[in-house]
């Protein structure tokens, strides 16, 4: 378990997430954690939820924190960053995890030297299955470093990556649970429409594609490999391929990756 405090500014979706896989992993427990949030119907949930302190005073978060995470919208930030700055312990760690706020962004809108640390998590951190990419500032020591790789690895994988990176991670991990969940409701339907019951539909296309990638990580195959090993000559699975390929099943999730990544290009280049 760390021996810091930690607190949440905001805690829409990705804070609750992040908030549970910390709490279920045990390396933190609801006493050491504060979160504010904008209205005390959010308050009340998360309260509710994980026995956290809430509160709707951001500074009282600020100035208790040893680690704040900012769960909050990207055009929120400037304002929040304003209202908390002269709040801060010397030594805390801010993590920053919204689209297009890069590192120099937050520095600048402290308007001092910080220790900060920018992340793009994704929502199945909630099921310790997240993935974390992870950029510091030249602030972080290495010692801190390693301890925050502890804590986000705690709800998943993470690794850290060059910042540059950033936009193009957030098209293919940040974002695309939600491609993953219409995949999954895509084949429940298909199954339901042949008969199958609901329940048993999603039980069972959810389960192919955790099993799916799951191969794709501790083979380390080629996902074309493992889709070859699947596909029998003359067999179900190489007609079922051959009509996704007819309906542009590749382009389609090319074309929706380079779309959010071209999006959160926006954002980050947005003053």
């Amino acid at each position: 378990m760390m021996n810091k405090t930690i607190g949440f500014i905001g805690c829409g979706s990705m804070g609750r997430a992040i908030l549970s896989g910390i709490l279920d992993s045990g390396r933190a427990i609801p006493e050491q954690i504060t979160v504010s949030a904008a209205t005390q119907e959010t308050l009340d949930t998360v309260r509710d939820q994980f026995g956290t302190e809430v509160t709707l005073d951001n500074k009282k978060v600020a100035e208790t924190s040893d680690l704040l995470f900012l769960a909050i919208k990207p055009n929120r930030y400037e304002e929040i960053i304003r209202e908390i700055k002269n709040d801060l312990k010397e030594d805390i760690i801010i993590i920053g995890m919204a689209a297009g706020m890069t590192l120099d962004k937050m520095e600048k809108a402290f308007g001092k030297r910080t220790k900060i640390v920018r992340i793009m998590p994704n929502t199945p951190a909630s099921v310790k299955e997240g993935y974390t990419a992870v950029v510091f500032n030249d602030q972080v020591t290495e010692v801190e470093e390693e301890n925050m790789l502890l804590l986000f690895s705690s709800f998943g994988r993470a690794s850290v990556i060059e910042e540059k990176h950033m936009d193009v991670i957030t098209g293919i991990s940040g974002s695309s649970p939600a491609y993953v969940f219409m995949f999954i409701e895509a084949m429940a339907d298909a199954a339901v429409k042949n008969g199958l019951p609901r329940k048993e539909a999603y039980e069972i296309s959810a389960q192919a594609v955790m099993g799916a990638a799951k191969m794709v990580l501790e083979t380390e195959l080629h996902p074309g490999i493992l889709k070859d090993m699947v596909c029998s000559p003359g067999g179900t699975t190489i007609e079922a391929v051959t009509k996704l390929e007819e309906k542009g099943f590749r382009h389609a999730v090319i074309s929706a990756v380079d779309a959010c990544i071209e999006k959160s290009k926006e954002m980050t280049k947005t003053k």
